[in-house]
């Protein structure tokens, strides 16, 4: 009797049940889709079709990988953000759904900058696949962006994401420690750094712990190394009028924001997460006075 998508969702899930693994229908789901092509949809319509010999022994090797604790998109090898698709390497975070909040409180002011002005100057600074960074460049055309790290493979993987979204004329990269060898002066400086505190990080779910590399993960003692890498020197590569927005831990709100008060800036909006958490503070330069960007907010 042949093999049917319907048979081998049915054994998948309960592979994944038997391993332990949390929300194994939704990870099934999730991995013959992705490996079949097939929308979420389309899986229900067709449970009834055989399937080849080949396709069931591929989804039964992802499947054994998951029970691994690998994660699905990590086995897919790609992950949708912001309505972009991006390729995944060894070297790249994983782009997760808390980060869009941080291009959704960007994309306006991004918007609008270029409206004003009638360009917008962006530099992404660890931008690993390059997600933030793209996905704010499709939204405003009028954008152009750098994108930097320490990882060689993170850039190609970055470039490659560019070209895949289209974005490729519009996005460079550049190898640097965090502004070590960044020049000029850009309207929104962007970054989700590591932020974990060295010591969590070897707590960690497995997923994350060996699946993420450790270079985007770990933060240093206090979970704030690169933050004041970041405020110490981004005064003098921000316009008069630009802004920092940045991705942070869920109980970093207080020190990250003194981080950069104490540079000069100015806490303008801060954003929770979809589990409510503090995910997302955005800066100006502190001077007296209405600012452009304020005005530009209301």
């Amino acid at each position: 009797m042949p093999e049917t998508l319907d048979r081998l969702l049915a054994e998948s899930r309960d592979r994944l049940k038997e391993a332990g693994i949390e929300g194994a229908a939704v990870d099934a789901r999730h991995l013959v889709s992705g490996l079949l092509g097939v929308s979420l949809a389309g899986l229900m319509a067709r449970g009834g079709e055989p399937l080849s010999p080949q396709d069931a022994a591929r989804i039964r090797a992802a499947v054994e990988r998951r029970a691994a604790r690998e994660p699905v998109y990590r086995i897919l090898g790609e992950r949708e953000f912001h309505g972009l698709t991006f390729k995944l390497s060894k070297e790249t975070l994983e782009p997760r759904p808390d980060t869009e909040t941080l291009v959704d409180c960007l994309v306006p002011l991004v918007r609008r900058i270029a409206a004003r002005k009638g360009h917008c100057r962006l530099i992404d600074l660890g931008t690993g696949t390059g997600a933030i960074c793209l996905a704010l460049l499709a939204a405003a055309l009028d954008a152009r962006g750098l994108g930097t790290d320490i990882s060689e493979d993170a850039l190609a993987t970055a470039r490659e994401n560019a070209k895949r979204n289209g974005l490729a004329d519009r996005f460079q990269t550049l190898r640097s420690d965090w502004f070590e060898t960044v020049e000029g002066r850009f309207d929104i400086i962007v970054s989700n750094p590591p932020y974990i505190r060295s010591k969590v990080v070897a707590e960690l779910e497995p997923e994350v712990r060996y699946f993420d590399p450790a270079a985007a993960l770990d933060g240093g003692n206090d979970g704030l190394d690169a933050y004041r890498a970041i405020a110490l020197h981004a005064g003098r590569h921000l316009e008069a009028d630009g802004i920092i927005g940045l991705e942070i831990g869920f109980d970093q709100k207080q020190a990250v924001a003194a981080l950069f008060e104490a540079q000069g800036f100015r806490l303008l909006e801060s954003a929770l997460d979809l589990g409510g958490n503090d995910r997302v503070l955005i800066f100006e330069q502190d001077v007296k006075g209405s600012t452009t960007v304020e005005k530009m907010l209301h």
